[in-house]
């Protein structure tokens, strides 16, 4: 997301309080903030509620840059924190909704997970894990997700490698679980480097 150079200069001008820098940021990263909101939220308009609000915490808080990691990872993380937010609004929506509607046997585009490809609730297992392992959920969403690499993550959260990949495989085997609705988890903590949706991400 937004890893050009030239994307990098301007959140290093932007976080220095370069308002025209940040107005070009702005306009640099929307496509690909909607592109990974998207990977959350499968229904376009709630993708673009979220972007919608994940640029707008871009323009309030892009003072805590530091340019420590890249401005690319560092965005990667609030894009996901704003898209699981705008989930849990979608849902507290769908409760209140559903108190005055009957069932419908459709299913619902806003609880389908787009990498599983299927009505596995993605979210919603993210959220029992954070609920229980609150530290697991970064390190699976970072690289399940958003697919950045190792290093990359190791640096953002501040671990060690070992201790980011070790996370990793904790919260796929939970995430799993979770999705298949097990509690003993036979069988799903033997899927090697497989996402929490049992797909392979690269490296």
């Amino acid at each position: 997301m937004g890893h050009g150079s030239d994307t990098e200069e301007l959140a290093r001008r932007a976080a220095a309080g370069d308002s025209t820098a940040l107005d070009h940021l702005l306009l640099a990263i929307g496509p690909r903030v909607l592109e990974q909101c998207g990977r959350f939220l499968p229904c376009r308009q709630d993708a673009e509620e979220a972007a919608q609000d994940a640029l707008v915490q871009v323009a309030r808080h892009i003072a805590r840059f530091e340019g420590r990691s890249l401005f690319s990872t560092w965005l990667h993380t609030l894009v996901a924190n704003c898209a699981r937010q705008t989930y849990r609004s979608l849902r507290r929506r769908s409760v209140e909704q559903s108190r005055a509607t009957l069932p419908v046997e459709i299913a619902d585009p806003r609880t389908t997970s787009v990498i599983a490809g299927s009505r596995l609730d993605f979210l919603d297992a993210l959220e029992k894990l954070e609920a229980h392992r609150p530290e697991l959920v970064p390190p699976l969403v970072l690289r399940d997700v958003c697919q950045l690499d190792y290093q990359e993550i190791a640096g953002q959260l501040g671990i060690p490698v070992g201790t980011l990949k070790s996370r990793i495989h904790h919260a796929r085997r939970h995430v799993r679980e979770s999705l298949q609705g097990g509690d003993d988890g036979a069988g799903l903590g033997t899927a090697g480097g497989a996402d929490a949706a049992g797909r392979r991400p690269p490296g």
